[in-house]
């Protein structure tokens, strides 16, 4: 016979089961966020997407947080791309790079585009396929995110 105590603890466990969205047993205080910003938007969605990283990063500084760039989404990563402000994209970049965030350009799209590998700036690095690269990540436990 169940004695009640166990029925409350049972209760209480698939509350807390339910609330976590079935993820209580799988993460611990300990786990850092673990984010895939996508963007396929050129240079205006590229501003609004460096915010949020950049206010995420305020809000957890233990995030970790990778973007990843696929169609007009590379052209922020780009040598010569500035903001409306005429400020160029790889400051901020590099300054985001320095938190530890990761920047990716789909070489689908620069192939697909005639855009020479040279053009990519640092700290953004090259991987086959954007698309792919989202699903990769998200594979190994990266919440999905496109602002």
């Amino acid at each position: 016979m169940i004695k009640m105590i166990d029925c409350v603890r049972y209760i209480l466990f698939a509350t807390l089961l339910l609330a976590s969205g079935g993820n209580a047993l799988a993460t611990t205080p300990s786990d850092h966020v673990k984010v895939v910003y996508h963007i396929n938007e050129g240079l205006e969605k590229a501003a609004d997407l460096l915010r949020n990283v950049r206010n995420h990063l305020n809000a957890d500084p233990s995030a970790k947080i990778v973007v990843v760039g696929h169609s007009k989404g590379i052209d922020f990563m780009l040598d010569g791309a500035v903001d409306n402000n005429g400020l160029p994209f790889r400051t901020t970049m590099e300054d985001l790079a320095d938190k530890g965030v990761e920047f990716r350009v789909c070489n689908n799209t620069l192939t697909s585009r005639h855009i020479p590998a040279s053009k990519v700036v640092a700290p953004a690095t090259i991987v086959p396929s954007g698309v792919a690269e989202i699903a990769k990540l998200e594979s190994k436990g990266y919440v999905y995110l496109k602002p």
